[in-house]
């Protein structure tokens, strides 16, 4: 025997507050990073700073990557149709890697030119930064790290895969500004070679972010399972359901932001088959009810003597 679950349950069944969270996330993020990175980038030029120039792109990527988060969670969010009975959780997953993947692009561009002023050797020759480099680095740090913190916030409320990914951009950034800030500080003191080793760690630290962004997308693209200890909190959950003899088997999957379920369980060989429904049926409420993340689980019964 075999239950489905009824009515799938929606990205955005909140309804329009969660729309309304998304619009004032990407708001927030477009309109902040477009004026940091115009700042950052005539912080840069003006203060002669290669670190302050490749934080103002780094910055400008957040733009872009914001506009494909937005596209992404709403596209997800729409209701299962004719052509996508599964629904379109997916679509979250695909604006997560192609975040992920930017990312990555962005770091190498932002490491390779401190690189080549490493490797040339001329080190006296390169330009000391200036001040307003140094307050504009200072300034990228705390309006970054803000937010981080904001769209973390609700990335956690929207169970949102790609505002999330877009809050590890805004701590990458925040990141990327402190190397700068250490590097032009460095620079200005007498080591003019610390601009181009900023550059150099920024790289590294942005590289690392875009991995576990781009692992994590890919995971959820490929069914990966929710892992021993997710499967195990289920198991011991649905075992000490009334009327549960035992499990057979248990498997999970992620589909995006959500996880589908499937478990056979052993029950009364002997009751009727409308009593050994309700069992299954009740199975099936109380984990969509405990693990509000499960979108559709199906339970088989098995007969045990």
């Amino acid at each position: 025997m075999h239950l489905h679950s009824k009515t799938p349950l929606s990205h955005s069944e909140p309804g329009t507050d969660e729309h309304a969270i998304i619009r004032r996330l990407s708001a927030v993020s477009i309109v902040g990073n477009t004026l940091l990175s115009a700042f950052k980038l005539f912080a840069g030029i003006a203060g002669h700073s290669g670190a302050m120039l490749s934080d103002a792109i780094h910055s400008l990527s957040d733009v872009l990557t914001t506009i494909i988060a937005f596209v992404g969670t709403r596209l997800s969010s729409k209701e299962a149709d004719q052509e996508h009975p599964y629904g379109h959780e997916r679509f979250e997953c695909m604006a997560s890697l192609i975040l992920g993947i930017i990312l990555a692009i962005t770091s190498v561009e932002i490491g390779k030119p401190g690189v080549q002023n490493i490797l040339s050797g001329h080190y006296q020759t390169l330009a000391v930064p200036s001040a307003i480099a140094l307050a504009a680095a200072a300034l990228s740090i705390l309006s970054k790290e803000a937010m981080y913190w904001y769209t973390l916030h609700y990335a956690k409320l929207l169970h949102s895969t790609a505002f999330l990914a877009d809050a590890w951009h805004h701590r990458s950034d925040a990141l990327s500004s402190i190397g700068s800030l250490f590097g032009i500080a460095g620079a200005m003191l007498g080591f003019p070679i610390l601009d181009s080793v900023a550059s150099v760690v920024i790289c590294l630290f942005i590289l690392k972010v875009a991995y576990d962004i781009i692992k994590d997308a890919a995971a959820k693209l490929l069914d990966t399972s929710c892992g021993a200890e997710y499967e195990r909190k289920l198991s011991d959950y649905i075992a000490s359901q009334d009327d549960v003899v035992g499990i057979d088997l248990l498997h999970s999957r992620m589909f995006g932001s959500k996880t589908y379920i499937d478990v056979a369980i052993r029950v009364d060989g002997s009751l009727p088959l409308w009593e050994a429904h309700a069992i299954g049926e009740r199975i099936h409420c109380g984990v969509e009810q405990e693990f509000p993340e499960v979108k559709h689980i199906v339970v088989h019964l098995n007969p045990t003597e």
